[in-house]
């Protein structure tokens, strides 16, 4: 199967070492994947924070950048949530960019989705000889509706141990912009979310969303915390 993949901006500036084990696993099963240098931002950013005119401009290059592609796979739940529920606000009043808006949502797939449920691999030969426990995103959980994948993918693990944490839905306090204009809320919804981690004995933090996890992870160190954040997607490319 060919593929495209899009690397979100949080990946691509600050994780790229994700986005090259992101490749490397969709070539292990099988998929003959295409990237396209041309790609840049989905333009969630612009549209949370209300420049609509700015989102529908980078949402514009988006549809145009993979127009051709036959699937389109991101390691983020958050992105290809935004493509698939809010483009077709951003183009209610074009018609030809809504057309092409209602083609591209259907081809668009969250990575853990795409493995489990359309391509129906589990079994990667991982392994990583750590406790960690799963972070489920807002996007993960509300966005695209995502929860039982990522945690199938971690049952196939060698030597990994999944503790849940509690309250595992509540949300880690980055939420985009929302982090900088509400830095005291979210701080304090960011340690709860770090204190309940800290509570299972995992060794790791581990989501499907790079910005929840830098989000987490800043916190971490300033506190000088015992406990790691880590991508699905790098555990998954893991071998000892």
């Amino acid at each position: 199967m060919q593929i495209d993949v899009f690397i979100p901006c949080f990946i691509d500036q600050f994780y790229p070492e994700t986005a090259e084990s992101f490749v490397n696993l969709l070539e292990k099963v099988g998929c003959d994947v295409k990237y396209n240098p041309k790609q840049t931002c989905c333009g969630q950013p612009a549209f949370n924070s209300g420049y609509w005119n700015e989102a529908r401009t980078v949402a514009t290059k988006f549809l145009d950048d993979f127009e051709l592609a036959n699937v389109v796979v991101a390691p983020s739940a958050s992105c290809t949530g935004f493509i698939r529920n809010y483009y077709h606000k951003l183009f209610e009043d074009d018609e030809e960019l809504l057309r092409k808006t209602n083609k591209t949502r259907k081809k668009v797939f969250e990575f853990t989705d795409f493995l489990v449920n359309h391509l129906k691999v589990t079994e990667l030969g991982a392994t990583f000889n750590h406790k960690v426990t799963f972070h489920d995103s807002c996007a993960g959980l509300r966005e695209y509706g995502i929860k039982e994948e990522p945690r199938k993918l971690l049952s196939m693990v060698k030597g990994l141990e999944l503790i849940e944490m509690e309250a595992l839905e509540t949300c880690c306090g980055f939420g985009g912009t929302f982090a900088a204009k509400f830095h005291n809320i979210s701080t304090a919804m960011t340690e709860q979310k770090v204190e309940h981690a800290l509570k299972t004995g995992a060794e790791y933090i581990v989501s499907t969303e790079a910005s929840c996890l830098m989000n987490m992870d800043a916190y971490i160190k300033k506190q000088k915390l015992p406990i790691k954040t880590i991508h699905l997607v790098d555990v998954l490319a893991s071998r000892g």
